[in-house]
């Protein structure tokens, strides 16, 4: 079975990205939320923000894709 990328639901923070793109990766979703902070800090918020936003509305829930 091939692994597929969607958003969390349980435990989820605020939207559930960082914890789906953990579960992908097979790592603790507290190290992505980390990176993802630290990315926004150093790098750039703004598209960041906008990055994070549009990956919310397009990736599917855990329901949908079970």
């Amino acid at each position: 079975m091939p692994k597929k990328l969607y958003k969390i639901e349980q435990g989820k923070v605020i939207c559930g990205v960082c914890g789906g793109v953990a579960e992908y990766l097979d790592l603790d979703p507290n190290i992505i939320r980390l990176i993802t902070v630290l990315m926004g800090v150093f790098c750039a918020f703004f598209p960041l923000l906008i990055a994070y936003i549009v990956i919310a509305c397009i990736l599917p829930d855990k329901s949908m894709t079970f």
